[in-house]
């Protein structure tokens, strides 16, 4: 499964603000991490906000911050918001695949039911511990 652009930047932009849950941060500081524009990048957290996930504040020490529940939104629920999961459908009347194209669709299915079962298992707050034993490892290395 290969995620697109802005659903790469939800998953950043949450687990930024998500691992500091009482700080605002604005787009800008997120847009310069990841290296996108912070025009394109303001789509996606409203879409964000829509949601229920992030809130935004205006002015001067305004930004973002995470008001989800890190326990329970798991990767898949950011993916879903971005992503069309289902399977590719073939036009109606089209001819059935040759044998080989249509043995590896069934392998490519099913690594990407794979695929969402994991993301679905994936908590934020899972994923905030991850990356806080990776920086303690990176640190332990320095």
């Amino acid at each position: 499964m290969r995620l697109q652009k802005n659903t790469s930047l939800a998953l950043f932009s949450v687990l930024e603000f998500a691992g500091a849950p009482d700080r605002h941060i604005s787009a800008a500081e997120i847009a310069g991490k990841y290296g996108v524009s912070s025009h394109h990048l303001a789509k996606v957290l409203a879409d964000l906000a829509r949601a229920g996930i992030v809130t935004s504040v205006r002015g001067a020490g305004g930004g973002y911050r995470f008001i989800g529940n890190a326990r329970r939104l798991t990767l898949m629920d950011i993916i879903q918001m971005f992503e069309e999961l289902g399977p590719e459908a073939r036009p109606a009347g089209a001819e059935a695949p040759p044998p080989v194209e249509a043995a590896l669709g069934v392998v490519l299915a099913e690594i990407d039911a794979n695929a969402r079962a994991t993301f679905s298992s994936i908590t934020i707050a899972t994923m905030l511990r991850l990356i806080e034993r990776q920086q303690g490892g990176a640190a332990a290395k320095a």
